[in-house]
């Protein structure tokens, strides 16, 4: 057999050329909590199919952690350790760092803003330093030519970042929102399942870890105003403002009031909302009815849920797991990954360059539906006297219900009996300027409860 041949010259194979293999990407984790272990818990089980996805190899090659004796789980050995998380910013051996210590200031901030002025890529889980300074971050970011990434910071292992800044890039989005915190969503959700406080709740929930021994952030509403302002922020392409936010949290939801919301057909969710007006964006946290055939009612336990709509893919809602180990490790790994690979997506999807910090609208501008549940003394004129204050202050109402089976006697004899109001759309601040003038009236015995009601 003769060789191959072109006009009777030998032709010769060129060997085709094969890229060098990339170097590892060495990671610092700044913070070994349960997320900080989880990462390297899934970093080195998952390795090969991260090495493949990645295209280079991800290794942990410093941590720093406030206390070296705890027992995490883990192996540490061949790991530098830091002392300080700011000394891990600029180790000489680390190419990203992962700040998984939590909180808007301090160490974390520091940390975080050290590492790009260094020119190191950042990952983040940290909401609260996000939502309080992303837009600073981003300018430096954007200065040093590194990526700051943060897909662990809101709903945990739901790819909401990259949908929202990735996915719809395209679109123009409306709205925004949803089931942000897991902790809030499971008091409800057992309440409504079993008619019981939510202090009972609350106590069982801290007993199962899905509550803190101090759950004020997640109960008040904070944890979800934090993610709330992310998404605002990456949806509108500008960042809100995070102390302009309305936020209200479940503290004042009664076991009366998950009764009657199922006898009216909701349920009750904790809900962050944001949409963009021709005059601004509204941005608010609070609880709210949601009919119960809605998608987002379906949504219970600690499970999240981030719905958007845009004006051209229409309303899509995602639901998972929002927070603990394995989701939020994974939201982590995934922003290594996209490292690993030379993604440089900017901060809030646009230039910092252009980005101009927004002011939400005031709570006083909303525009909704009401649930208005009174404590009033049993006597005839009462509800005469509620809906002439209603109708002085211009507030509608669509229907009204009693629950006779929970009239009580009081001990200086008053006879008292629960009502509930559902108006029709009417201005929050007509609304708020009713509920003084009813809770002066004489026949309302208790502090009203107020609650807003969304198409779901």
């Amino acid at each position: 057999m003769t060789d191959p041949s072109v006009d009777g010259k030998q032709m010769t194979s060129t060997p085709c050329c094969t890229p060098a293999p990339k170097p590892p990407l060495r990671i610092g984790i700044a913070g070994l909590g349960t997320v900080g272990a989880g990462v390297m818990k899934l970093l080195r089980e998952n390795a090969a199919l991260i090495r493949a996805r990645a295209g280079r190899e991800l290794v942990v090659t410093a941590v720093s952690a406030r206390d070296r004796t705890r027992d995490r789980g883990i192996d540490l050995s061949g790991v530098a350790w830091c002392d300080t998380p700011e000394e891990l910013a600029t180790h000489p051996d680390v190419d990203v760092v992962a700040e998984l210590i939590g909180g808007a200031e301090g160490a974390a901030r520091l940390t975080v803003t050290r590492a790009l002025e260094n020119r190191r890529p950042v990952v983040t889980a940290n909401k609260a330093l996000i939502a309080i300074h992303g837009a600073e971050l981003a300018c430096t970011a954007q200065a040093a030519g590194v990526p700051l990434m943060f897909e662990a910071a809101v709903a945990g292992g739901i790819p909401a970042i990259k949908t929202v800044r990735e996915g719809l890039a395209a679109d123009r989005i409306l709205k925004i929102g949803g089931i942000l915190n897991g902790t809030c969503n499971y008091i409800l959700s057992v309440m409504h399942e079993t008619g019981r406080d939510f202090a009972e709740i609350l106590a069982d929930a801290q007993k199962l870890g899905y509550a803190e021994a101090d759950p004020s952030t997640d109960v008040d509403g904070i944890d979800t105003a934090h993610k709330l302002a992310i998404l605002a922020g990456l949806a509108f392409g500008r960042p809100v403002v995070f102390a302009s936010l309305y936020i209200e949290g479940i503290r004042r939801i009664g076991a009366l009031d998950l009764q009657f919301a199922r006898k009216m057909g909701y349920r009750i969710k904790l809900l962050g909302l944001a949409c963009q007006h021709e005059n601004g964006i509204e941005a608010r946290v609070h609880p709210c009815l949601v009919p119960q055939d809605a998608p987002i009612a379906q949504v219970n336990g600690v499970f999240n849920a981030v719905v958007a709509e845009g004006a051209f893919v229409g309303r899509l809602m995602l639901e998972g797991r929002g927070a603990g180990e394995g989701p939020t490790a994974t939201a982590v790994c995934a922003d290594l990954i996209d490292i690993a690979r030379g993604a440089a997506i900017p901060v809030w999807g646009c230039d910092a360059d252009s980005l101009t910090q927004a002011v939400a609208l005031p709570a006083k501008s909303f525009v909704g539906e009401y649930y208005l549940r009174l404590n009033v003394e049993d006597r005839p004129g009462v509800i005469a006297d509620i809906t002439a204050v209603l109708r002085d202050n211009g507030v509608s109402l669509r229907s009204m219900l009693q629950h006779a089976d929970a009239h009580e006697t009081r001990p200086d004899g008053t006879h008292a009996v629960p009502l509930v109001l559902l108006t029709h759309k009417t201005n929050e601040a007509a609304m708020q300027h009713a509920l003084h003038h009813i809770a002066e009236l004489s026949a309302v015995l208790d502090e009203p409860a107020l609650i807003r009601i969304d198409a779901g």
